[in-house]
């Protein structure tokens, strides 16, 4: 972004990129930096403060009491003291997760394990709530976690594929964003395939954005929420009948078929996996699954994945029978053919750069102690509410650690895990939990001590685009001072590790001051690019100019294709499987004994699904919203251009409103078991009937002398809470069922990005 200013206040923000493409995300700074939602001052729970060993009143419904920087970093410090001494590093969870404060030196969570770590090890987390099932099976099939690897190449993309499915992807809402920097360099591939002529199709509950910005050039599927596995079986069973599998690209590179085979054509079970068998559970004709088959197997057809669909109940199985397809239709490792799962996030498949690739901050300090224990991280509920207790990970025996202090800095908690009013209840077990927020967050509201941090706009660092690409390295120069009193996490830490043994802070700091571990980290690049024949300048120079710099484009990379060197030769080019090669069938899980994640792709019937809804509910769909990242931006304006009657919007089909007499732009009601939200109404032919969708992200706003109800429409209210399976542990938000009405009761006031009234 490029960043206006007078030097105290910021006046505008837009891209600094020019790609013919808007990223409303970008227009927002003065708002993030301005807000009226920050955090102003270090504040502390008014009971925990009058007696912190024994804590009085209910976090999340306590007021709240302004102290001084010394005085909160003496409460933290002499509190971590005793309950590491009274119980071990592992009751301290330093886990934090989430989207992040972009930069290689003031990363929140990163910072704040490099403390913990000169204090003694701590309990981390595994996994992610993006591709917490993907990430785990993925390596049992193909060697490699492919959800954060590049792609084939773009260029080859556009050369060589004749279809392109989108298969639970939304790429024009995923590319705003990027784990580091977003540059959008993605959206323009997306705009050359719109005009390819090649045949495009996105399979989604919902018309996204991205059906729309395909428009006469795609075609939409609509299947039932979480049926995707049995779609995809209908299609691989046509394969099957009809010879289309490639049997020499089966038998070369993959192990396993032919007991994944004898399911498929029923002779394990009893049931073939005929078309018509999958249309009566994903709600696709079996004409239609037919098609799909015939075109998949006569075009080379690249089939790329989101994640939503495995942020599910079960959702190892959804990936791993993608690979299956695309492997029973032979194209992986070729231009053009075979499978992806990161096209729609950080660009992936546009060609690495031949780059100068930054440095950055390490985990732990020399001679510190990383995690002493780790738990996956989609589990943490469980963790509060069952200390000790048995679980399974990834074959593997574990339990959970006695957790009675928890930090949590950069993420939102409360907002990305599901089943907010469970959360709140194991929330209130720990005897210490401490946010570090630029905001009045959900979670900052449940906390007994928030530190009021800085944005990445009131301090320096440096970062590089794209992810997968390396485009550009660049400077992220302070725009205007901290706010009120923000501090930067790296300052804070420095001072509790001082506070924690003398001299801690050197050994925090390395004796280093901002500028200078960034131009640490940038002269560690000047050295990786000396050996890609790229030159930077020195440090000053590139400080001084405040300009990004785009690394070179490299020919052999807009070649890649993944997995062409084991297409060619799997014995010469094994894949980091036990057999080395693709396992449609794993001895190793079949080995685990998971009822929820057997030896080869299954379809399992999840806990709520249409198939067991009871009369009048609804399957309920948390995409990825439009105009912010998660939950960040919530706040601002960009509000605007979505909010319906105030809330969040909710989307849901023609016929599901008219049996309830709702009308476009209504207020309702959604709920179930596990709790109750406020939306507003966006009656449209683009859901699939039987369908709703909340966007994930929106801040809970749960209202007591209302029921509980959240006044803003946060669907993790809604969503239910348990792992994908006890292989991989990821969440399952898209696992859910709801009912809905119109509202007809009292108005309720927002009060989300209100600031606590004593703060």
């Amino acid at each position: 972004m490029l960043v206006e200013t007078d030097g105290d206040t910021v006046l505008s923000s837009r891209g600094a990129i020019t790609t013919g493409f808007s990223n409303s995300l970008q227009t927002v700074v003065r708002e993030q930096v301005h807000s009226k939602t920050r955090v102003r001052y270090p504040m502390v729970r008014k009971g925990f403060l009058a007696s912190p060993e024994h804590p009085q009143g209910v976090r999340g419904q306590d007021e709240f009491v302004r102290v001084s920087w010394d005085e909160a970093l003496d409460l933290i410090n002499a509190q971590h003291r005793r309950i590491r001494e009274s119980y071990g590093p592992s009751s301290i969870f330093a886990g934090s997760y989430g989207w992040r404060s972009n930069g290689v030196l003031h990363k929140a969570a990163t910072l704040l394990q490099r403390y913990m770590s000169l204090a003694g090890g701590y309990t981390g987390h595994l996994g992610d709530y993006s591709t917490g099932a993907a990430q785990a099976i993925m390596p049992h099939v193909v060697g490699g976690n492919e959800v954060y690897q590049q792609q084939t190449s773009w260029p080859l993309v556009l050369e060589h594929s004749d279809v392109v499915v989108l298969w639970s992807a939304n790429p024009m809402n995923t590319l705003k964003i990027a784990w580091n920097a977003s540059d959008e360099q993605g959206i323009p591939w997306f705009d050359k395939l719109r005009n390819s002529g090649k045949r495009l199709i996105c399979i989604d509950p919902m018309r996204s954005e991205t059906v729309d910005f395909f428009g006469d050039a795609g075609e939409w599927i609509a299947p039932h929420m979480g049926t995707d596995v049995a779609l995809m079986l209908g299609i691989a069973y046509t394969l099957q009948e009809n010879g289309w599998h490639d049997r020499d690209f089966l038998q070369r590179c993959t192990t396993g078929y032919e007991v994944f085979a004898g399911y498929l054509t029923g002779e394990t079970d009893g049931q073939p996996k005929t078309a018509e068998w999958a249309a009566a559970i994903c709600g696709v004709s079996a004409a239609k699954i037919r098609e799909l088959a015939q075109l998949f197997h006569e075009n080379t057809t690249m089939l790329m994945s989101g994640w939503g669909m495995q942020r599910q109940q079960f959702g190892e199985q959804k990936h791993w029978m993608l690979v299956t397809l695309a492997a029973m239709l032979g194209q992986i490792g070729t231009p053009g053919g075979g499978f992806g799962l990161s096209y729609h996030f950080a660009n992936g498949g546009n060609p690495t750069r031949r780059a100068a690739v930054l440095g950055s901050m390490q985990g732990n300090v020399a001679g510190g102690t990383d995690a002493v224990d780790k738990i996956p991280v989609a589990r943490i509920v469980e963790a509060l509410e069952n200390p000790g207790g048995a679980y399974q990970h990834n074959g593997l025996d574990r339990h959970f650690p006695d957790i009675r202090f928890v930090w949590w800095a950069g993420g939102a908690n409360f907002t990305h895990h599901q089943d907010t009013n469970r959360l709140i209840r194991a929330w209130q077990k720990p005897e210490l939990v401490v946010i570090s927020e630029c905001f009045w967050t959900a979670a900052a509201r449940h906390a007994d001590i928030v530190l009021p941090a800085t944005t990445s706009f009131e301090r320096n660092d440096l970062t590089m685009t794209g992810d997968y690409s390396n485009q550009h390295l660049v400077p992220m120069k302070q725009v205007v001072a901290p706010r009120d009193e923000a501090r930067d996490d790296f300052e804070v830490f420095a001072d509790l590790s001082e506070r924690w043994e003398t001299g801690g802070r050197a050994r925090f700091t390395e004796g280093k001051t901002e500028l200078q571990w960034l131009e640490t980290f940038y002269d560690i690049a000047r050295q990786r690019g000396a050996s890609q024949q790229v030159t930077l300048p020195p440090f000053s120079e590139f400080w001084q100019a405040n300009q990004l710099i785009e690394m070179p484009e490299i020919e052999q990379n807009a070649q890649f294709v993944r997995f062409a060197a084991f297409r060619a030769d799997p014995d010469a080019n094994p894949l980091k499987t036990p057999g080395g090669k693709i396992e449609i069938y794993s001895e190793r899980i079949a080995g685990f004994g998971y009822a929820d994640c057997p030896g080869h792709p299954m379809w399992l019937e999840p806990d709520e699904w249409h198939g067991n809804a009871e009369e009048g509910q609804l399957e309920l769909l948390s995409a990825h919203p439009a105009h912010r990242l998660h939950s960040q931006l919530n706040y601002t304006a960009l509000r605007e251009q979505y909010a319906v009657a105030g809330r969040e919007p909710l989307t849901i089909h023609p016929q599901d409103a008219q049996a309830r007499g709702i009308a476009d732009g209504d207020l309702v009601r959604v709920w179930n078991a596990r709790g109750q939200v406020l939306a507003g109404a966006v009656v449209t032919e683009g859901i699939r009937p039987g369908v709703i969708c909340l966007h994930e992200g929106a801040w809970p706003d749960l209202d007591p002398a209302a029921g509980g109800i959240c006044k803003n429409g946060a669907v993790n209210v809604l969503t239910k809470d348990l792992p994908s399976s006890r292989l991989g542990n990821g969440c399952a938000g898209n696992t859910a069922l709801a009912w809905l009405e119109k509202y007809n009761g009292p108005a309720l006031t927002l009060t989300a990005f209100d600031p606590p009234a004593s703060a």
